[in-house]
């Protein structure tokens, strides 16, 4: 493999707040990347953590989102350790590969080409979104086979599960709103100032709603622009 030169950002990713505080896991994600590197006249600009699951999307994927940024600012490749450290989502990868940035998996051979780089990425990640979907209907069966058995499942406490999980969903529409809250104020800045004019440049920049929706509603925007409001 020829040297490496140029511009690079590192993106690990954890699976869970345990793993992201304890560093496990993390720890051989930047020595897979540092090993890749070595040689050449290369720099690391930054590196981004992530404490996510893979089955998020990448609106709840925050440091990437700021990896991919620096890298389209800087004309930097983003590198990960592992393909499933990035995603095992063939749709995500898809989208990640067309915003044009360069990217290098330590774990697939460079092929030498753009296309046939983009051709291994994908159908790894088929293999990895495959794998995914194979744990998902083991991790069913044997529930479905200890619930057979008299196991009883759930949260012992299910008051407290109710409250981890309000909180959980407090948080994603706090994380939501700030992602879409400066657009709403450049969008009024621009003379948009009713909830309709605002829905209008929502829908014409782009902009999805929480679901994932293309078209705003009124009281989502309204509902928005008063979170906003109280976490900026």
């Amino acid at each position: 493999m020829a040297p490496h030169t140029g511009k690079f950002v590192a993106y690990y990713r954890v699976s869970t707040k345990r793993q992201g505080a304890s560093g496990l896991g993390l720890e051989g994600q930047k020595k897979a990347v540092q090993d890749h590197l070595n040689g050449g006249d290369w720099e690391l600009l930054a590196e981004f953590t992530e404490v996510e699951s893979g089955k998020r999307t990448d609106r709840h994927r925050p440091e990437l989102k700021r990896a991919l940024a620096m890298c389209a600012d800087t004309g930097a490749t983003i590198i990960v350790a592992k393909l499933d450290r990035l995603t095992r989502n063939v749709g995500f990868l898809a989208k990640i590969i067309d915003s044009g940035v360069p990217m290098i998996a330590c774990d697939i051979p460079d092929m030498g080409n753009p296309a046939q780089t983009r051709f291994m990425l994908q159908l790894l990640a088929n293999v990895a979104e495959f794998e995914a979907a194979n744990i998902s209907s083991r991790t069913k069966s044997a529930l479905a086979a200890a619930k057979a058995r008299g196991q009883v499942l759930g949260s012992p406490d299910p008051s407290a599960g109710a409250k981890h999980a309000g909180k959980f969903v407090a948080s994603r529409a706090d994380e939501f709103a700030l992602e879409v809250g400066p657009i709403i104020e450049e969008l009024e800045e621009y003379g948009c100032v009713t909830l309709e004019q605002i829905a209008k440049g929502l829908d014409a920049r782009g902009v999805k709603t929480a679901q994932g929706k293309t078209k705003w509603a009124l009281s989502a925007v309204a509902n928005i622009r008063r979170r906003y409001q109280a976490v900026k």
